[in-house]
């Protein structure tokens, strides 16, 4: 039973026969290069039903942690750019004292276009475009290794192996994620300059920790967002794989599961996302605007504040918006990592296969 389950998730079995793989880290970049990100899904040949194990589980760990990745990476860099509008609105939504300003999500938007026109919507696109696709990589990357070593250890309980892998993944991208959210959302909430100006002015008023205001509160969010989003996408996909008896998801099956996924993240974490974003757009001296400027102190000071002035309504401000951001951002994202690392992979195995090929040349000739 367990290891039908551990094969359903993507895992090794409990007791794998492992298959060596001689391969050089050094062609991971070179990989990349190969690979056409993000291409129309018809020239993605999604493999049909094979006896044969995945490949995928025959890696070594450190060479599947590598290709997931990378695959993180590009998937991460072209979600959070295409999704990067709502997540603007859900911050002008979330921002203290946006009661006051915008009526409801429409006319955050209205008003984001009157003053800003489109690129008002794309506020710190740089810093989102480098953080995303590094806090990405280090996700994924995480995750899969988590997956992948949990996997060996015959008595971790295989249905726990995807929130734990999940949690360990936000963990260690929550140290990368956390400047570029405070950068993005001190643009978004009306920070005048460019992504690196915000960069220096947050560094000489508060110093390098003044880059992780929020940090305690993006990881009270992320690890229960990260588990429940990682672990139903995972869970989703074992079912659909043992339906279909498939090796691999369908594109329409991964952006189903992924936006399934996402929306029950989001709509359970979005208070704990409404407190992480008044920490993070709160300002020391003059505010950007003011309303934003009043400062807190912590996690529950801030709680208790929203909740002495909005009531329980003030930590849902924003749920509309962020659930179908998250529902997209998931959908996407989760259709470009799989995408992403079949390509990666199946480039990966073309040249090892190649070099298994000239060392039996050289073998035979010599």
């Amino acid at each position: 039973m367990e290891a039908r389950v551990s094969s359903s998730l993507g895992l090794p079995s409990p007791n794998p026969h492992e298959i060596s793989i001689s391969t050089s880290l050094s062609d991971f970049p070179s990989l990349l290069t190969h690979f056409p990100p993000f291409a129309s899904t018809t020239s993605v040949k999604w493999p049909r039903p094979n006896p044969k194990p995945q490949p995928l589980k025959s890696l070594p760990l450190l060479d599947r942690a590598l290709i997931g990745a990378a695959a993180g990476g590009l998937a991460g860099a072209f979600t959070y750019v295409c999704l990067l509008p709502l997540d603007t609105i859900k911050t002008k939504m979330q921002t203290k004292g946006a009661a006051q300003i915008y009526k409801n999500a429409l006319d955050a938007v209205v008003k984001t276009f009157q003053s800003s026109g489109l690129l008002g919507f794309y506020s710190g696109i740089s810093a989102v475009i480098v953080g995303s696709t590094a806090s990405s990589a280090v996700y994924f990357g995480t995750c899969e290794f988590g997956k992948s070593f949990l996997g060996k250890l015959e008595n971790f309980p295989a249905v726990l192996i995807p929130p734990t892998a999940g949690a360990m993944g936000n963990v260690a991208s929550s140290a990368i994620m956390v400047p570029k959210e405070l950068i993005t959302q001190r643009m978004q909430a009306g920070a005048k300059g460019r992504s690196w100006q915000v960069l220096v002015e947050i560094l000489q008023n508060d110093g390098v920790m003044g880059l992780y205001a929020g940090y305690s509160a993006t990881l009270l969010r992320n690890l229960p967002a990260g588990v429940l989003s990682y672990s139903s996408f995972e869970y989703l996909k074992a079912a659909v794989l043992q339906k279909t008896e498939k090796n691999n998801l369908e594109p329409v099956q991964s952006v189903l599961c992924g936006a399934l996924a996402g929306a029950i993240s989001a709509s359970l974490t979005t208070p704990l996302d409404v407190v992480k974003t008044r920490l993070m757009t709160q300002v020391r001296g003059e505010g950007v605007n003011k309303v934003a400027a009043v400062m807190y102190d912590g996690v529950s000071s801030t709680v208790k504040q929203i909740l002495k002035e909005e009531g329980w309504v003030g930590l849902t401000r924003g749920m509309g918006p962020r659930v179908l951001h998250s529902a997209c951002f998931s959908a996407l994202g989760y259709f470009a990592f799989e995408t992403a690392r079949l390509g990666i992979l199946r480039e990966y195995l073309r040249r090892k296969e190649l070099r298994e090929r000239e060392t039996q040349v050289s073998v035979s000739t010599a």
